[in-house]
């Protein structure tokens, strides 16, 4: 089993809320294979509320990872944020086809939140990545510098230069 801190031995809590606190860093994610991040500061609160018959989990991460900006490949700090709700309740055997609800056998003394975390994390961080100097135009790369110089330049529209046919085509335009 991956992360043995991330085990929760609830069998001999009692029923109501307990409170669990963790720090995620790069080490975390490399356990899984995953090599993304350059490095990694992440707060977990993690709230298990025992029921008699099933518990519910509630997480909520909040942090940053340097990631790699997808324009110019200057890494920077992604300050990202997630939080996770499930519940989980006892069967016959393991079961953790459904996202929200995690079976898990009678038999069963501890939980391991480490994969729920992990997928929470990877999928709070942006699809696109862009360096926040790129949006406010105050990074300097040379990445950027090459864009700029192979960035089309404005076409004028000449109408003398403009084949006739396409005004006729734009007569048949309609709104509708």
């Amino acid at each position: 089993m991956k992360q043995k801190e991330f085990h929760i031995p609830f069998s001999g809590l009692k029923q109501g809320k307990h409170e669990f606190d963790y720090t995620i860093e790069n080490k975390f994610f490399e356990s899984f294979g995953y090599n993304e991040f350059n490095d990694v500061s992440i707060r977990l609160h993690v709230v298990l509320n025992i029921m008699s018959t099933m518990m519910e989990l509630e997480m909520q991460a909040e942090g940053s990872v340097n990631v790699e900006c997808d324009t110019t490949g200057e890494p920077y700090d992604q300050k990202i944020s997630g939080s996770l709700e499930l519940v989980v309740k006892f069967g016959d055997e393991y079961n953790d086809e459904n996202d929200e609800i995690l079976i898990i056998p009678h038999s069963e003394h501890r939980l391991n939140i480490a994969q729920y975390i992990y997928e929470m994390l990877v999928l709070a961080v942006p699809q696109k990545r862009v360096h926040p100097g790129v949006l406010d135009g105050t990074l300097e790369s040379v990445a950027l510098k090459k864009l700029e110089e192979l960035h089309p330049k404005e076409i004028r529209e000449d109408k003398e230069k403009i084949d006739p046919r396409w005004d006729e085509l734009k007569k048949l335009r309609t709104d509708k």
